[in-house]
């Protein structure tokens, strides 16, 4: 069972949010908030604190009386739980809950126990919050949509429960739980931080390196379709580039085609008696989307291993504000809300994601022009030529989602808009810049789902299945139980819908 000390990693993200393990939370946590609460409660006695005695933002200029303090926090919860658009998926909020946990648990943020008591019950009970994706804007950290939060933890607005949308304080009295106790700064506290941006940040990383996975997965099963020279893939040539993403790659597309019957060696049919040629009827090299596989991917495995390390650099940060340190007896006032580390990340991991969707997208061009690859029929169809249709209409859709991809890639980064009476005069975007990311990886999910299709029926018709690797063999035998061979045309979306859940859901195992 994973345990929440104040040190968590992807693994404990993926055990709790994606196999929904229950969590504990180490008695020594509780000593530490207890500890941070109290010296909170007894330092801000005749001192001005923001936010315990002082309104917020702008109007922080403003004392708040003793007999207010409560009405305060609850105040600004509900003001900021104002949030429109679309709900956020249960599985993101989650997340998003186990990183403000974490974040509370550390006992910088001088909060009442009960507020990880009650987290740690929602989590385990799976009773997710409504948090709308409009909001934020990253900067006082994610104020909107962790409002949303609060307000729940408090016992009111909404929640899912076994994916049922429902009224906060029904769900409380049916499980027996407690609202939270208000007594000192928890609406701050709770409100005032980067774990919504982050912990979408965290499934974001996530998904992506299961959408690699299957990537190296096409590309390696793309070459042997085309029985290509495998050693643009070799040890030698990669290890002459000093980048460990396009080496790591590399290995790991050898790895795939080890016991593959369909690659070839160069030395084998060009380096020996050609010198009776002069146009050689075969490509010497392939095409850049087969050749430069390596080098292409590798700058994003080496993006994605950056940016899980900074997501998981401030899941286990404080990042609201002020800062309790009862080591020094002192409170700091300062800007850890600020979301730049997680939207200038989220930015980078849509761009490679975006360049994923491209290669995808090329690859499959490349399957479909017979011209190109010059030993498939149009369109991968298996049919009567003119009469049937074969993949055409699905590659409108790749090339669509992925156009989309390439708009979405811009950054949201340098889009800061000061508000909050120019208090907020420089923001982050980034819950925005997650959210954008999110909806990338989900487009080039697709992408990749139509690309897998079509290099199954590409197989299909080479009659290769029992050539191709052990691995590729793999994912033929998964695809086609999802989708039969077929050469009259059938509707394509269900199909395509359902191979998307399925490498969604599953990860291909690592080379």
């Amino acid at each position: 069972m994973p345990e929440i000390k104040g040190k968590l990693g992807i693994s404990d993200f993926y055990s709790i949010i994606f196999e929904e393990q229950p969590i504990s939370v180490d008695p020594a946590v509780y000593d530490k908030v207890q500890e941070s609460f109290d010296f909170l409660k007894e330092f801000s006695k005749n001192k001005i604190i923001y936010g315990v005695n002082t309104g917020f933002g702008p109007m922080a200029q403003y004392k708040i009386k003793d007999a207010e303090t409560l009405q305060l926090q609850y105040n600004l919860i509900r003001s900021h739980a104002s949030g429109t658009g679309n709900p956020i998926p249960p599985k993101y909020v989650k997340a998003a809950m186990l990183a403000r946990l974490n974040t509370l648990s550390l006992g910088h943020s001088g909060v009442h126990k009960s507020v990880i008591e009650v987290m740690t019950k929602l989590i385990n009970k799976n009773v997710i919050p409504l948090i709308y994706e409009h909001g934020g804007v990253g900067a006082s950290g994610d104020l909107v949509q962790l409002a949303h939060l609060a307000l729940v933890l408090i016992g009111e607005g909404e929640v899912f429960l076994n994916e049922e949308r429902r009224p906060t304080k029904e769900v409380f009295e049916e499980l027996g739980i407690e609202p939270i106790t208000v007594e000192l700064r928890e609406g701050l506290a709770l409100i005032n931080g980067t774990s919504v941006m982050t912990g979408i940040g965290v499934v974001n990383t996530i998904y992506t390196r299961r959408l690699l996975e299957w990537m190296i997965a096409c590309s390696s099963a793309i070459n042997e379709i085309v029985e290509a020279y495998d050693d643009h893939l070799s040890f030698e040539l990669n290890l002459t580039k000093k980048h460990q993403g396009q080496r790591e790659i590399a290995r790991s597309m050898r790895s795939h085609l080890s016991d593959s019957t369909l690659t070839r060696k160069r030395e084998h049919h060009l380096y020996n008696n050609n010198n009776d040629v002069s146009v050689f009827e075969e490509k010497v090299q392939e095409y850049y989307s087969l050749r430069c596989v390596p080098q292409i991917l590798g700058p994003i495995l080496d993006t994605l291993n950056d940016v899980e390390r900074i997501m998981i650099e401030e899941v286990n940060s404080a990042n609201d504000n002020p800062i309790v340190d009862v080591k020094k007896k002192h409170v700091y006032h300062g800007g850890n809300f600020h979301g730049d580390y997680v939207s200038l990340e989220m930015d980078k991991l849509k761009i490679v994601v975006t360049k994923m969707s491209m290669l995808a997208e090329r690859q499959l061009n490349y399957l479909m022009n017979s011209k190109l690859n010059d030993i498939l029929p149009p369109f991968v169809n298996l049919g009567t030529l003119g009469l049937n249709f074969g993949m055409q209409g699905v590659q409108f859709t790749a090339t669509s989602t992925t156009a989309e991809n390439q708009m979405l890639s811009n950054p949201m980064y340098v889009h800061s808009i000061p508000n909050n009476n120019d208090n907020q005069d420089i923001v982050s975007m980034g819950t925005n810049a997650a959210l954008i990311t999110k909806k990338v990886i989900e487009n080039t999910f697709e992408v990749m789902a139509i690309e897998m299709i079509t290099i199954v029926q590409a197989i299909e018709y080479l009659e290769m299945k029992d050539k191709v690797s052990s691995k590729t063999r793999k994912m033929y035998d998964a695809v086609r139980k999802i989708v039969p061979p077929f050469k009259e045309d059938p509707v394509m979306y269900p199909y395509v819908n359902a191979v998307k859940n399925y490498i969604i859901n599953h990860q291909n195992k690592k080379s």
